[in-house]
């Protein structure tokens, strides 16, 4: 069988249950690359009883061994790189420089990562007369979403593998292709059968199936905070363990005594990459009255060099492309002024917008204030430090952000004060060791890392 009609449970490719499909486009030409199965909940029910099956064993296999399994998964994903990031340049219209670098390059890097802890991670300490031991919290269901499609599965497959925890992936529709791949991966490494399953399909009824599913210990989601809180409520009234990585409105908070024009060149580019399809994207940058109209400029001129079609990729479906305009215009009517790009279609064909610069933003507009998850920056001016941080913690959001200063304890200082769960001080660059996760709605849990792992533990105290 061909691994792309099928699901991959207890170690072997198997025809679905039902024969629904679902079609994958590539959003640069809106052409169909191919078709997955839709899965229903009799897939996900066999799937989770692999994973309950192969449960055991997986726990009681001593870490070296699952770290030896996991160096040996990278090195499979390293050997497909390119064939990986051409896929996901096929079904998430990423141009494929980015493809390589990020959405291929750094899950492999964090796969390896965990490779590396799962070997030097002590699972048990003496605490006084005890001895605390970390079990694997059991069988997890991971759901994944399409705009990082290798980086969010390994963030989640790879801690919850290390931990001896077995697992059920549920990828987003839009990008399940890259999926199927990492599922061939695991498969040419030897995995024990049912240690890792893919079932393909979509949210509201296999996502929902496997939320739901009480042979589930754990629920691992990234994705919208609106779904983040229905798998919440899911969650808790199963008394089931949680991790929920959702949206953001990260603030590029560029302070009175910053490199200004480095502080903005670099917000511009944060938003850009990926056309705007990352929740920690720094979508808010906030300038001292002061210098506002100079940051404006440059935001401006920044915009300018993303070529769409080759530096900016499309959005993924006809729907984000949709959402993305709307907020646009909304932008328009509630008084923002655009000083580049705009809701107009820059191309014939594909699901782009062009990289867009809002100056005259305040704090209450929707497009300060909502998710828009496209390649947008709305820009907003600030009186003191006082206000600036008032602005910064005013949503719902906390998931990240940057602080620019001349003084880097000064940075230092305000971003202590931001309610969110990493700041990028003057730039400062990504740390895949890092905990990377939200305060309030943006989330509950961390990923990568220690953090990443532990989140896929349990503890257990044995007294003497």
């Amino acid at each position: 069988m061909n691994a792309h009609d099928g699901m991959y449970i207890g170690g072997e490719w198997r025809a679905a249950a039902g024969g629904d499909t679902i079609a994958v486009l590539n959003p640069v030409d809106e052409q169909v690359i191919g078709h997955v199965p839709a899965g229903t909940a009799e897939d996900v029910d066999a799937a989770v009883r692999a994973a309950r099956a192969a449960l055991p064993g997986w726990a009681a296999t001593p870490p070296a061994e699952r770290a030896a399994g996991l160096a040996a998964l990278r090195d499979r994903l390293v050997a497909r790189k390119d064939e990986i990031a051409e896929t996901i340049s096929a079904e998430l219209g990423a141009p494929l420089p980015f493809a390589q670098a990020v959405q291929t390059g750094l899950p492999i890097a964090i796969a390896g990562s965990y490779a590396e802890l799962a070997a030097s991670y002590s699972f048990e300490e003496k605490v006084g007369n005890s001895t605390v031991y970390q079990e694997p919290v059991g069988v997890v269901g991971a759901i994944t979403p399409w705009n990082y499609p290798l980086h969010q599965i390994v963030n989640k497959v790879a801690p919850a593998l290390a931990a001896g925890c077995t697992v059920v992936l549920k990828p987003a529709e839009d990008t399940p292709l890259t999926a199927q791949l990492f599922a061939e991966a695991v498969h040419e490494v030897g995995l024990p059968a049912g240690v890792f399953n893919l079932v393909t399909g979509l949210g509201p009824v296999a996502g929902q199936a496997l939320a739901e599913h009480e042979g589930v210990d754990l629920v691992s989601f990234t994705g919208s905070t609106a779904v983040g809180k229905q798998i919440g409520a899911t969650a808790g009234a199963a008394v089931k363990r949680v991790a929920l990585e959702l949206g953001g409105k990260s603030a590029n908070v560029i302070l009175p005594t910053a490199d200004l024009a480095k502080a903005v060149n670099v917000g511009v580019a944060n938003v850009m990459g990926n056309s705007g399809q990352t929740c920690s994207a720094w979508t808010r940058m906030l300038v001292h009255t002061d210098r506002y109209d100079e940051a404006v400029e440059l935001a401006s001129a920044a915009a300018a060099k993303y070529t769409v079609g080759d530096r900016v990729g499309p959005l993924v479906n006809a729907k984000q492309l949709a959402r993305v305009r709307g907020y646009i215009e909304k932008g328009v009517e509630e008084g923002a002024r655009i000083v580049a790009g705009g809701a107009e279609a820059p191309l014939e064909q594909g699901y782009y917008v062009s990289p867009t610069i809002f100056a005259d933003v305040t704090p209450e507009m929707a497009i300060a204030q909502e998710e828009i998850f496209g390649p947008v920056v709305s820009i907003i001016r600030y009186e003191d430090e006082d206000d600036a941080l008032r602005i910064a913690n005013g949503t719902v959001y906390g998931l990240a952000g940057g602080v620019w200063a001349g003084d880097e304890a000064e940075a230092v200082a305000f971003a202590r004060r931001m309610d969110t769960g990493q700041v990028d001080i003057n730039g400062g660059r990504f740390n895949p060791l890092a905990p990377f996760g939200g305060y309030k709605q943006s989330g509950v849990g961390r990923e990568l890392g220690v953090h990443g792992l532990t989140e896929y533990l349990q503890t257990k105290s044995l007294q003497f």
